[in-house]
């Protein structure tokens, strides 16, 4: 029987606000000299819903466009991203690697996120998370962008029959449940308090995962 811990990434380990806003305006400049764009970046908008699908936010943040230029736009983005992580200018939350080696002696570690494939591995490259990530998965591999089938094919391709879901928004937490996993939220910058009420723990500080995550072995153990 294989348990393992499943982490998001985008507000679970890195810091997306260090570079949302920058790649971000230099999408919303390149809409507007393009004449597809007036007024002010959305921003507040993005951090509103960030978390969901790609397809989604752009939706979301471009209604009233075509989905070619939502693409466009979502590619420009991405670029802006990745050029903002190998500047150096993202980070991960404090004490997240420390935590990862960790909590890697005992459990297999995954991440299953809702961001694309190059993203992810840009932030994996920067960070040298393959030390201790066993695999990281992205949304892009399921049709229908449902994070619990995200999850649920990184069980069946690993064996996992336990485990737990770390997480910041709601379908993080609904991903653990479906799969009959246990559901920690991590309160930090995008959370909503109102998404994570589901979740059985709330940590502020990434390194309580330690204790929780030990808890259950213990309780296993003497079982």
């Amino acid at each position: 029987m294989q348990t393992a811990i499943i982490f998001d990434m985008d507000g679970t380990l890195f810091q997306t606000n260090l570079i949302l806003e920058p790649a971000l305006e230099r999408t919303f400049e390149y809409l507007r000299q393009n004449n597809l764009w007036s007024g002010a970046t959305p921003i507040e908008k993005y951090r509103e819903i960030m978390g969901v699908p790609l397809n989604v936010v752009w939706k979301s943040l471009c209604p009233d466009h075509s989905d070619k230029i939502r693409e466009k736009s979502n590619q420009y983005f991405q670029a802006a991203l990745i050029e903002e992580i190998r500047k150096g200018n993202g980070a991960l939350y404090d004490n997240v690697l420390p935590t990862l080696q960790s909590l890697s002696e005992s459990y297999p570690l995954f991440i299953a996120s809702n961001g694309e494939t190059a993203y992810l591995q840009a932030i994996m490259s920067a960070y040298n998370l393959e030390r201790w990530i066993k695999g990281c998965y992205s949304i892009d591999i399921i049709p229908s962008k449902n994070k619990s089938l995200l999850v649920e094919r990184i069980l069946k391709e690993h064996n996992i029959v336990s485990g737990f879901v770390v997480g910041d928004r709601a379908s993080d937490i609904n991903a653990a449940i479906d799969n009959n996993l246990i559901p920690i939220a991590v309160n930090f910058d995008f959370a909503q308090l109102e998404e994570l009420k589901k979740a059985q723990h709330i940590v502020e500080q990434f390194p309580q995962l330690i204790d929780i995550v030990k808890t259950y072995r213990i309780q296993v153990l003497e079982g």
